[in-house]
């Protein structure tokens, strides 16, 4: 085992298919060896090949797996950080049992492991959302305590304290984040309120009080940065040590609103202030209707409580001790106007990212099977591919591939999946149907047989389907895939081989009055006489 005062050189990361997770193992994944540990398997975005990568799927709530694990004799370098991500959040919180599982019993078991297996570092994930909202005039900083009452404060808390328990076998230190978002958003409550603010809704206008209730935001990216920072930087916190990764101050509702409808609409709309005693009311008469047309708000009764409320924070302690900063360009402001060009340009993949913590059900399902091909595009290019050049080596119906250069193949199969998707996105088959009458007219010149081309496309097909369907939320729209792709595919094939038939009918006819050259050019001399 290496030295304490050593940077460590292998790096465990729990929850390492998760939103920031993954995020963390491709910042750290050039300088430092990474165990990526996760119930999932990794994000189709990820490269799984990585030398320093390797990637192991198991649940940290099963204490028997993990304590095996530290007798894996597959790894080659014990790690010498524990880089915990992995917990259970979901708004609504219904449900608290699956909090304490993963949060509570499931770090238990992760320390429990770190010190069978002689790791002695641990950086523990928690939350500025563990604190209570300062009193006004107030803010949080690295000394305000994880008082919050809710259940994922709760959770957050006992892991905090649970910490105290190894000390001499384990250094810690604790990072509280702020609210983490993406340039495709996915920060639940911000994804409804921009769902409402860009929309024709008769409420897109409403803000509860004054517009006044603020938190903080960090880009996913500074989330991944501040990371690096803290590994790199360790040996230099002291035991059990708060560090705050967040912007100084709070973004507040009145501010978001601004931005973004400005963004969308060309000038700011006008808030409508609903006064903070009229809100609580105004959500339960929203629940009732919900219930009554089977169209459930958002809101809670128990978000009244926080109407402009604010949870400012100053994280000037972190920043000295850690030189860390959130850069400018990545603030919630100055990034809003992409988030909501991404709202416009690419709805489908902006709500299948953001729903995988609410109810995806909501989508359209030609939206839902447009983002899972989009999600898992990739994979199905690099199948369609593969396998293209194997069936190519034995089929005579393949043949003309053979020739086609890898790179340029790859082209035409994104090409091709882009054009499918945006026909499912629009519901026009036309798009994808058009395309591949283009492509049979190419590849008749090329001097394909028409056999080759259907062929290729029944091998797109197959992977599209092949590949969605092995994904969890394919499930939702299932019914929906000899629709959108079997149908799509189906006219697109009786294009190409129109197509063809159309090429080969010319090719074989004298056009009417065509003449031979010699006879052109002998109407032309006597032209010129």
């Amino acid at each position: 085992m290496k030295s304490r005062n050593q940077a460590p050189s292998t790096i465990l990361i729990t929850g390492a298919s998760g939103f920031v997770g993954k995020r963390v193992v491709e910042a750290l994944q050039e300088q430092y060896r990474v165990i990526a540990l996760d119930w999932r398997p990794p994000d189709p975005s990820v490269d799984r090949r990585h030398p320093n990568v390797r990637w192991i799927q198991a649940d940290i709530g099963d204490r028997a797996a993990l304590l095996r694990l530290t007798h894996d004799t597959e790894w080659e370098n014990r790690p010498d950080l524990v880089i915990h991500l992995a917990a259970h959040y979901e708004f609504e919180q219904v449900d608290e049992k699956p909090y304490w599982r993963t949060n509570v019993e499931g770090t238990r078991n992760v320390l429990d492991a770190a010190a069978a297996a002689g790791i002695p570092r641990f950086v523990f994930a928690s939350s500025l959302a563990a604190s209570e909202f300062p009193p006004p005039g107030e803010v949080l900083d690295e000394r305000s305590p994880p008082d919050a009452d809710h259940v994922y404060a709760k959770t957050k808390r006992a892991g905090e304290e649970m910490l105290r328990e190894y000390q001499g076998r384990i250094k810690s230190a604790i990072v509280r984040f702020a609210a983490i978002y993406s340039d495709y958003c996915e920060y639940p409550p911000l994804y409804k309120f921009l769902e409402t603010w860009l929309s024709n809704s008769w409420n897109r206008s409403m803000l509860g009080g004054r517009g006044r209730s603020s938190i903080p935001f960090l880009h996913v990216r500074d989330a991944a940065r501040f990371l690096h920072t803290v590994v790199a930087r360790f040996d230099q916190l002291d035991d059990h040590e708060v560090v705050i990764a967040s912007p100084d101050g709070a973004t507040s509702h009145r501010e978001l609103f601004a931005v973004a409808t400005k963004a969308y609409f060309g000038a700011p709309l006008r808030p409508i202030f609903i006064p903070r005693p009229l809100v609580r009311p105004g959500i339960h008469a929203r629940l009732m209707l919900g219930r009554l047309t089977g169209q459930m708000p958002f809101e809670r009764p128990w978000m009244a409580d926080f109407v402009d409320r604010e949870m400012r924070v100053d994280a000037s302690r972190t920043r000295s001790r850690l030189g860390f900063s959130p850069r400018p360009r990545l603030s919630i402001l100055e990034r809003l106007p992409l988030l909501v060009d991404n709202f416009r340009a690419y709805p489908a993949e902006w709500h299948l990212r953001n729903i995988g913590a609410l109810h995806k059900l909501s989508l359209r399902p030609n939206l839902i099977v447009h983002g899972l091909i989009q999600y898992h595009r990739d994979e199905i290019a690099r199948r369609t591919s593969e396998r293209l050049l194997e069936e190519g080596q034995d089929s005579q119906d393949l043949a003309s591939y053979k020739a086609l250069a890898t790179g340029d193949m790859a082209w035409n199969h994104h090409l091709a999946i882009t054009q499918l998707m945006h026909a499912i996105r629009t519901r026009e088959r036309k798009f994808f149907v058009d395309y591949c009458a283009d492509l049979a007219v190419r590849r008749h010149e090329q001097g394909f047989k028409v056999e080759e081309l259907r062929a290729a496309l029944l091998i797109l097909e197959a992977a599209v389907l092949e590949v969605v369907r092995k994904d969890p939320d394919c499930e939702a729209v299932e019914h929906r895939l000899d629709r959108d792709v079997g149908m799509t595919f189906l006219f697109a094939i009786d294009e190409v081989e129109e197509t063809f038939e159309d090429l080969e009918a010319r090719r074989a006819l004298p056009v009417l009055g065509s003449v031979s050259s010699a006879e052109t050019t002998n109407n032309q001399r006597r032209g010129q006489h």
